[in-house]
């Protein structure tokens, strides 16, 4: 009897967890391909690009998401996020997990979570009024996202509660690096019922040197039968004028997102000699059938800095179709076009009086999983 006593002993000790937690593992991605044409490329700006993109619609990834229900209204949360080039298979950023992240919820006092993940300007955007009813933001031709401060950081406290159809949000990343700095604060507050969402937020980000970038972020959107209306405003701010250090000058690139081809920014010196930037955005979205949505978005940005090297003015404007093919898989065009004024060149052309104007096309195939 002793035998089988111990090995009833020993399953009951091993399946005693599931009895009062009950965890879950998910696996979840996205593979985006596309091709896409450009005009006024090169450094004189004459030439024509096109090429096959890893990320058209949305930038591919992967992801696992971890939930442990440890009763009483009470869950452990883990997310680990991967972004990929789907055209070679190269990593798309230099983090290996674009979020890193765990965390506690309760059904009553909201989320607490520690790690990598995405700041408050990003969030209150993407849920409130977001640029497309099917997707936050094109991922070709993304100009609101070069104002979302890099649109995550590292090393961040965040809290976010849900009260009836309101939702509060606050951030704060300690910085661990002092040359480089990091250290972030910030809160949104957004209010949606009935198809109305507004919402907005502010945050900062203070370089290794003590001084600070500004932001802020405002807007709304309303969905009605098969209509998609949203706009909003934003804002960067450099206190004390321009930066001068080399670290804090490459740090705000990469936060403004530089080397990105059609992120809101200018090329050329203007692009760090201003120490204010805003954008004001406009769009619409129309479900044809239940496969089929329309888009089309209107963006304007300006820059200005102590000098008139500083001062640029951009329109950008998207239109775009995406045409689901089943529920995992969609097909999409999208038509752009960028205008210049001022001081200012295009991102990639070099040359002074450089062209006004480019103009792209994107068709591609996303499927989610």
């Amino acid at each position: 009897m002793y035998p089988k006593s111990l090995l009833a002993s020993t399953l009951i000790a091993a399946l005693a967890p599931a009895a009062w937690a009950q965890s879950t593992v998910q696996l979840y991605g996205i593979v985006d391909a596309a091709i896409r044409h450009t005009t006024n490329e090169g450094a004189s700006g004459d030439g024509k690009l096109t090429q096959m993109i890893g990320g058209g619609m949305s930038q591919s990834r992967w992801g696992i998401n971890l939930t442990e229900d440890l009763g009483g209204g009470l869950k452990a949360l883990a997310n680990l996020e991967n972004r990929f080039l789907a055209d070679t298979g190269s990593p798309a950023t230099t983090n290996y997990f674009q979020q890193s992240w765990v965390g506690l919820q309760s059904a009553s006092f909201g989320r607490l979570t520690f790690g990598r993940q995405y700041n408050v300007l990003f969030d209150v955007v993407t849920s409130t009024y977001a640029s497309f009813p099917y997707s936050p933001y094109f991922e070709a031709f993304k100009p609101e996202v070069g104002f979302a401060l890099s649109a995550r950081a590292s090393n961040m406290i965040k809290y976010v509660i849900d009260y009836g159809p309101l939702r509060a949000g606050v951030q704060y990343s300690p910085g661990e690096d002092a040359p480089t700095g990091g250290r972030t604060a910030g809160a949104y507050l957004r209010y949606a019922a009935n198809g109305l969402a507004i919402g907005g937020a502010f945050q900062n980000y203070v370089f290794g040197s003590g001084r600070k970038i500004e932001a802020w972020t405002l807007g709304g959107s309303y969905r009605v039968n098969q209509w998609y209306f949203n706009a909003g405003l934003g804002q960067n701010k450099l206190d004390g004028g321009l930066l001068t250090s080399p670290v804090d000058l490459a740090i705000l690139s990469a936060l403004w997102s530089g080397t990105s081809p059609s992120n809101g920014n200018f090329g050329g010196p203007a692009f760090l000699a201003a120490d204010k930037r805003q954008i004001a955005k406009l769009g619409v979205g129309y479900q044809v059938t239940p496969q089929l949505n329309l888009g089309a978005h209107l963006f304007r940005t300006k820059q200005s800095g102590p000098t008139i090297a500083g001062d640029a003015r951009a329109t950008f404007f998207v239109v775009a179709a995406d045409y689901a093919l089943s529920k995992r898989t969609d097909a999409y065009v999208e038509l752009d076009t960028t205008r210049l004024k001022g001081d200012a060149n295009l991102n990639g052309t070099t040359s002074p009086g450089g062209p006004r104007s480019r103009n792209g096309y994107t068709i591609g195939v996303r499927h989610r999983f």
